[in-house]
């Protein structure tokens, strides 16, 4: 199959190839794309003329616009794509791969006619991957499959992450040797990027990929003219890169997307330090005994209720200094990770609970995100925290009016059960603050439903205590595609969530401020200990109900190309400016 990229007339074109575009207009007042010197040449091959049915089909090139046009040929190319990358902005381009990962069909090999810079080919490659998946397929199965072999059972699990002392419930792993992933193949003027072929090779997908089916096996980019090494190195290096953010984001969407009735809290805790060892990340597990142990009281509360008990998952990961020189801290991500949410005793209605598998949509896009640092050489000390539990009825469940003490030694009165999340993060926060002396501090979370009723669902609530924080990762949001919108710590809805007996409750009880993502964060500042935070509330944004563009139905993976943006970047931490006071003006 032939694909050309369209570009609308009146933008920029981020591949900085003007001069070498042939452009029409019908004379009926709408504009028609434009496309490189190499399309009109691969069309002309085929004995068609590309101006001519651009001005016939009025084709505008509108970013993620697509033209199929049947050819008349007993061989291959027998379809010709025409796909608009609109102005040629990264967002455009990313929009266009999404958009062919659509209309092509599955296994189809691409031949793509375009002149892309490197940035404008990693957002098309993304957009392609991304748009590809599909969740898998399991016809009833029982058995785990994300990650490793279907078959293996628990104890067999175990002896992916046993050393040290596991009768301690506790296990230390070093890091293992990571392969050498393989670059993309380029020659000459044809770029080779094997998108088709990512999401199998990642450790957490393994036998899915047949499940979710083959994808496009390859897609060949030609361009108007050859690359010289420098430019071709640094294309293909930009595929590449562009391949480890996809495939890290289809990691979170199967562990996301992956049943409850599967998708234990041990069996995701295990999976994620197979994921970290294969990846060359150390990793530390806790279970029950030593949550218990060591004072992890939400975490233990908020299990309490389930048959299936908590974990908590350490990743760690020591990359190299940063170019520039600058200090970047330890910076420590907090993912939220319930395997399934029923409400507890305060309990959720029937079609509430439909979607909760999704519940550890945060602890699965730091999950991947950690996973993915090795590969892009991400500077600094990064450590990721997985607070894993299952919120259900039970006869040890928590009870509203019960009083738990989270790491730390802070109190919080449970005024519901069904306000969980924010008990494991307390946990994880505090723990980060203090016992690993984090520089900086990133949550992502399913907190509140407030959330989508404030930003809908392609938005991100970003809560900070400090605005170089909040900066840096609104700037990385936006180089991603993924939105975020900050709000503000409102100083005077604090009073709120006074306990007479314990040092803070659990949700809004002193005051009706509203505000439910406001009083939530409110509530996880308390354990962050005055060190530079930031808080996501994706729980608009990790699952979605339909496909659009690069966003396909049911878990999103959102957060994680945000991250990896931020983390790759090398920013430096937020620890070198003092914290900025709750309530301060949001960006």
């Amino acid at each position: 199959m032939l694909a050309v990229v369209v570009l609308s007339s009146g933008g920029p074109e981020a591949d900085g190839e003007a001069d070498d575009r042939d452009g029409s207009d019908a004379g009926s007042g709408k504009a028609i794309g434009v496309v490189s010197q190499v399309a009109g040449s691969a069309c002309a091959d085929l004995g068609m003329d590309l101006e001519t049915l651009l001005t016939a089909h009025t084709f505008g090139g509108d970013a993620g616009a697509v033209l199929v046009v049947p050819l008349a040929r007993a061989e291959p190319p027998t379809r010709l794509l025409l796909v608009g990358a609109g102005t040629g902005s990264v967002a455009d381009w990313r929009a266009a791969g999404a958009a062919l990962a659509r209309r092509a069909s599955g296994g189809d090999r691409v031949a793509l006619a375009a002149d892309p810079a490197p940035v404008a080919l990693a957002a098309f490659t993304e957009g392609l991957i991304l748009a590809s998946y599909r969740q898998p397929r399991r016809a009833g199965d029982t058995t785990p499959v994300a990650a490793e072999a279907a078959s293996r059972d628990t104890a067999d699990l175990a002896d992916d992450v046993e050393a040290g002392d596991p009768a301690a419930g506790q296990t230390d792993l070093a890091a293992g040797e990571r392969a050498a992933g393989e670059g993309a193949e380029a020659r000459g003027d044809e770029l080779e990027p094997a998108v088709g072929d990512g999401p199998a090779a990642d450790p957490a997908v393994g036998d899915e990929a047949a499940a979710r089916g083959a994808g496009h096996q390859d897609v060949v980019v030609w361009t108007s003219r050859a690359l010289a090494p420098p430019a071709l190195a640094e294309a293909t290096e930009a595929i590449r890169r562009s391949g480890v953010i996809a495939r890290a984001v289809l990691t979170a969407r199967d562990l996301i997307n992956t049943p409850s009735l599967l998708k234990s809290p041990e069996w995701f805790a295990r999976r994620a330090v197979a994921l970290a060892r294969a990846a060359g990340l150390d990793a530390t597990l806790l279970d029950v005994r030593d949550l218990e142990a060591g004072g992890f009281g939400g975490l233990v509360a908020v299990g309490g209720g389930s048959v299936r008990p908590p974990y908590l998952v350490e990743l760690r990961y020591d990359g190299p200094p940063a170019e520039d020189g600058a200090a970047l801290g330890h910076r420590v991500l907090v993912g939220k990770g319930i395997t399934f949410d029923s409400g507890g005793l305060s309990l959720k209605p029937a079609g509430s609970m439909i979607s909760m598998k999704t519940d550890m949509s945060g602890a699965a896009a730091v999950l991947a995100t950690m996973a993915a640092l090795p590969e892009l050489g991400a500077p600094g000390k990064v450590t990721g925290l997985l607070c894993v539990a299952e919120n259900m009825i039970g006869a040890a469940a928590m009870r509203p009016g019960d009083v738990i003490t989270c790491w730390g030694g802070r109190t919080v009165e449970v005024l519901n059960t069904d306000a969980e999340g924010r008990l494991v993060l307390a946990d994880g926060l505090a723990y980060a603050a203090g016992a690993l002396g984090a520089d900086a501090l990133v949550d992502l979370a399913t907190l509140t439903g407030a959330i989508s009723v404030a930003l809908g669902r392609r938005t991100a609530g970003l809560f900070a205590s400090d605005d170089e924080l909040a900066g840096a990762l609104t700037a990385a949001a936006e180089a991603a595609g993924e939105r975020v919108w900050r709000l503000p710590l409102v100083e005077e809805y604090r009073p709120a969530l006074e306990s007479p007996v314990a040092d803070l409750a659990n949700m809004g009880r002193a005051l009706e401020v509203g505000g439910g993502s406001i009083t939530a964060a409110l509530f996880l500042r308390e354990f962050t200990a005055g060190v530079p935070w930031a808080h996501l509330d994706i729980a608009g944004t990790a699952r979605a109900d339909s496909d659009d563009a690069e966003i396909t139905r049911g878990g999103t993976g959102w957060g994680v190309r945000t991250l990896l943006r931020w983390l790759a970047a090398g920013t430096a931490s937020a620890s070198a400016s003092p914290p900025v006071p709750a309530g301060a003006a949001a960006g």
